[in-house]
């Protein structure tokens, strides 16, 4: 009987290793795959950002077109600026109508970032606060826009504080409005309550939508203070924006992160120096800043009175105005809160 040839069968232990081996090159090979899909979709989704942002419009007469730092006496009063830390942006709001070519500003924000940008601090200057506009003389601060733009404004508040305006936007109430939308709404602050069309504004805190927030920012008949108390809503409105546009809820969400820069592109105009780089960097130096962060200020003025023309004014407190310019100058903006 002739011998069959028995063959063994490869011993279980010797095959598994192989058989895992593959299972784990193949594992690794999707997990690699997944995790380039995923890089690639961010990449995207990055640079659709950074386009946006680079789609933002650009206005070179939001500044002044020169600035003359330190004492020189070839410069005039306004121009003669300190070399300060920090930095300083002026903020225009306009609640322009239709039709209208020329507008004052309703919204004057001067906002100091301190050098350490641990610290935002809000400082609103009155539409009617009356003071003096290089080359115009005496009058309502709102009025420098209307005579020179955003250009001339600055020069006005460099005038005030002998600080260098760094950077300038504007927007018009309506951006308010969208970009409000884009985040999902806001919760804001009021001081006073009040009853707008369709809702009520509560003392305390209010969840408001983008339409809501544009009564809430425009109201200033049923307030104590009239336009005083109205620039404090507006300052509470801009400091709720900024609290929820640089939340995780917002900047971990691509789709209203997306909507929140898409509305910024389509609303505000910065000056030329606002490039998307910057705004970048800007944004990732102050992530840490939150609510407690951003102080609200009114710009000092001592009582109500007329002016020359019979127009109701606010009039300036220069001494306390004084104090407040050297504060700004030396990056010392919580000691003047402390002392004010």
């Amino acid at each position: 009987m002739q011998q069959q040839e028995v063959l063994a069968s490869p011993e279980p232990e010797a095959v598994a290793p192989r058989r895992r081996g593959r299972r784990g090159r193949r594992l690794l090979a999707v997990l690699l795959g997944l995790a380039l899909l995923v890089l690639g979709s961010i990449a995207g989704f990055v640079f659709f950002l950074t386009t946006k942002l680079t789609d933002l419009t650009s206005d070179a007469s939001l500044l002044p077109p020169s600035q003359t730092l330190g004492p020189d006496d070839s410069a005039t009063p306004d121009e003669r600026l300190i070399e300060a830390p920090g930095e300083n942006y002026l903020l225009i709001g306009s609640d322009a109508q239709p039709g209208e070519s020329v507008s004052r500003s309703d919204v004057i924000i001067l906002g100091h970032v301190n050098a350490a940008k641990t610290k935002v601090y809000l400082i609103h200057f009155p539409r009617d606060l009356y003071v003096e506009i290089p080359g115009r003389g005496k009058d309502k601060i709102n009025a420098a826009y209307a005579y020179g733009g955003g250009a001339l404004l600055a020069r006005t508040l460099q005038n005030l504080t002998s600080v260098k305006v760094d950077h300038a936007a504007k927007i018009d109430f309506e951006g308010f409005k969208s970009m409000t939308d884009a985040v999902g709404g806001v919760r804001v602050w009021a001081e006073e309550g009040s009853t707008e069309s369709g809702f009520t504004v509560t003392e305390g805190w209010n969840d408001l939508n983008g339409e809501q927030a544009l009564q809430f920012v425009r109201e200033r008949y049923q307030l104590t203070e009239g336009d005083i108390s109205r620039g404090r809503r507006q300052l509470a409105f801009v400091k709720a924006l900024m609290v929820k546009s640089l939340s995780p809820e917002v900047v971990l969400n691509p789709i209203k992160l997306t909507k929140f820069i898409t509305a910024v592109s389509d609303n505000v105009v910065v000056d030329e120096g606002m490039t998307a780089s910057f705004m970048r960097s800007q944004a990732l130096a102050m992530k840490g800043i939150r609510g407690g962060d951003i102080e609200f200020i009114t710009a000092p003025f001592s009582g109500y009175g007329t002016a020359p023309n019979g127009g109701a004014i606010d009039i300036l407190d220069e001494a306390r105005m004084e104090q407040l310019a050297l504060a700004l100058q030396s990056d010392t903006v919580e000691e003047y809160l402390a002392n004010n």
